[in-house]
């Protein structure tokens, strides 16, 4: 952890948008408090008879556009400012898409990784239990984050329709889940295929040649790994260097991800992979690189280390990990940067996906759901570009003029906030 309030910087960003915008300050007021905080209590028998109890959260921070939308993370440094923001983030992701969501967050302290299998299916089916009477495939609809993944959606959907006696249409209450009970195909890498996508539309503006281009990614999760993997694969990008949280490897060369990810399942790591120089992650962002993918988490980018960046574009694969100052420096130093709520923003569209098809019965092929994904991510990159050029504001404030836009309009159409 960094030190830096996730929310306080969510609700920075909210203010610095605000001030390109007509909105009025009720309204205003009313976008910097989440319309729902729901904290619990989450017990958990342990496989040795005993029962340990963790802290729990639901944030559902604004529902103007429909239902609320949003992960749930199991983490041991979870807190209820990082998941306030994250909610606020996913707010404003979900309208600069154009989806009919609004925007949610759940999150546990605990650390999964100590726990066996039947201890994790006990703490999800818990979870829900705790958090049942806000949840609906119509009010608020979680997902998969950080160490959580589809078998922990699917035993969470389970224990949901057990409890409701399946008078709800059960599939559709959570996202992310595996294929055998309705989850989407295209989902596993839909984040970063939704963000090379945006990289695309970016790299034509600024003529760059993909194929001739380098990249480095800083986090080297689900997100990370298929951020390298379908850069070689869709557009010949030559991915430079690769971090996770012990340290970072370069080979100007180029990197298999592949061989990458096996090399880091069998030794914890990245680090020391055979034909590349160990760096650090501080490193990794100082790179001379065409894209740096910051890829892991929160606050990695701070008026400290902004000036340090060579990269061209920056692609914020992750959530939130440029602060407000080194916004203002890496616009300052020419660098393109596809905020974050833009650029990750293909997982929840293919959430939204999985949603409809669960509403509706109805799946579709992997080519369809890439296909939509496309469409939708090209269309918001260029709503967010053109509303950047005309008013002539860095992207982040044009995307957060456009999404919160949109909450605006709604929350005045619902008699929320006076017109």
């Amino acid at each position: 952890m960094t030190g830096i309030d996730p929310f306080e910087v969510a609700v920075k960003q909210l203010e610095r948008a605000a001030s390109f915008m007509d909105i009025s300050e009720e309204a205003l007021e009313f976008l910097k408090r989440p319309m729902r905080i729901v904290e619990v209590t989450v017990p958990v028998k342990m496989d040795d008879g005993g029962v340990k109890v963790f802290p729990g959260f639901r944030v559902q921070y604004n529902w103007a556009l429909g239902p609320t939308k949003g992960g749930i993370r199991f983490h041991p440094e979870e807190t209820l400012s990082t998941v306030k923001a994250l909610a606020a983030w996913m707010t404003w992701k979900t309208s600069v898409m154009g989806l009919p969501y609004g925007g949610g967050k759940g999150g546990v302290v605990v650390n999964p990784k100590v726990l066996s299998k039947r201890e994790l299916e006990n703490l999800s089916r818990s979870y829900i239990r705790a958090i049942y009477d806000v949840l609906s495939p119509y009010t608020d609809i979680p997902a998969p984050d950080v160490y959580t993944n589809p078998q922990i959606m699917a035993w969470m959907m389970d224990e949901y329709e057990w409890i409701s006696r399946r008078k709800d249409p059960a599939f559709g209450i959570i996202t992310g889940k595996p294929l055998s009970i309705g989850g989407s195909l295209g989902r596993i890498d839909a984040t970063s295929r939704g963000a090379l996508y945006t990289v695309r539309e970016a790299a034509k503006l600024l003529n760059m040649d993909l194929s001739k281009s380098t990249m480095a990614v800083q986090g080297y999760g689900n997100a990370g790994y298929y951020m390298a993997k379908l850069g070689v694969e869709l557009f010949g990008i030559k991915v430079v260097a690769v971090s996770d949280s012990r340290g970072g490897i370069y080979n100007p060369d180029g990197l298999d991800p592949d061989a990458v990810l096996k090399w880091k399942k069998e030794n914890g790591s990245v680090k020391d992979f055979p034909g590349a120089t160990n760096i650090s992650n501080e490193e990794l962002l100082a790179l001379e690189v065409d894209i740096l993918a910051p890829a892991a988490i929160e606050n990695v980018i701070t008026k400290d280390n902004a000036d340090d960046v060579k990269a061209k574009l920056v692609a914020e694969v992750a959530n939130g990990p440029v602060t407000p100052e080194a916004d203002d420096i890496l616009f300052e130093k020419g660098i393109f940067q596809i905020p974050d709520f833009l650029c990750n923003a293909g997982g929840v569209t293919v959430s939204y996906f999985e949603w409809v098809q669960n509403i509706n019965g109805y799946y579709w092929t992997e080519e369809e759901v890439y296909s939509r994904l496309d469409e939708k991510m090209t269309r918001a990159f260029h709503k967010v570009y053109n509303t950047a050029q005309e008013k002539k504001i860095h992207m982040r404030d044009a995307a957060y003029v456009v999404a919160v836009s949109r909450v605006y309009e709604a929350m005045k159409d619902r008699g929320w906030v006076s017109k």
